[in-house]
């Protein structure tokens, strides 16, 4: 528990942001994929495997947390927590597992929400705040016009630029080598 399979990634220096943390654990990053996935965890103890890699991801490439950070919540907060499962999807996600690989596997929280939640409508059942966004804009608010709406709504601004921290993930990765 806790621990990457390959073992050399033991010594990944993971930076610690408590805000990101929060945001996270909160559902309130500002991505409308992760956080409905996050509150829909808080509110039913569980989510679909497909929202587990989405926020998986985005916890260790985007917010550049430490997996086990991610491992443990999951742990404390699932109602169908399993060790092994849930070891081994932090190690895939993180890159850490069996099969690492990090340039592939940094997932575009957009292009996830895009493409498994194409109406927005598991994002409106999850965020309130997006419950009156219509169209694409579902996925990224702020991005695609309708900034002041969600605004107003309450929902926060993206904590994170996708792009930058994903540069940055490759660093981290790459400073093993």
């Amino acid at each position: 528990m806790y621990k990457p399979f390959k073992y050399e990634m033991s010594s990944l220096v993971w930076p610690f942001n408590p805000a990101y943390w929060k945001a996270w654990t909160t559902g309130t990053t500002g991505f409308p994929i992760v956080d409905a996935a996050m509150r829909q965890m808080r509110e039913v103890a569980w989510m679909h495997n497909r929202c587990r890699m989405i926020v998986a991801s985005f916890l260790a490439k985007d917010l550049l947390l430490d997996w086990r950070h991610g491992e443990r919540w999951f742990m404390e907060h699932l109602i169908d927590g399993d060790f092994a499962s849930n070891n081994g999807g932090w190690g895939f996600s993180a890159s850490t597992g069996v099969d690492p690989q990090p340039y592939f596997r940094i997932f575009n929280p957009l292009l996830q929400s895009e493409k498994f939640d194409a109406d927005g409508e598991y994002i409106r059942k999850w965020i309130p705040e997006l419950r009156n966004i219509k169209g694409k804009a579902i996925h990224d608010p702020y991005g695609r016009g309708m900034a002041k709406e969600a605004e107003r709504a309450g929902y926060p601004r993206p904590c994170v630029v996708h792009s930058e921290m994903r540069a940055k993930a490759l660093e981290l990765y790459k400073s093993l080598s």
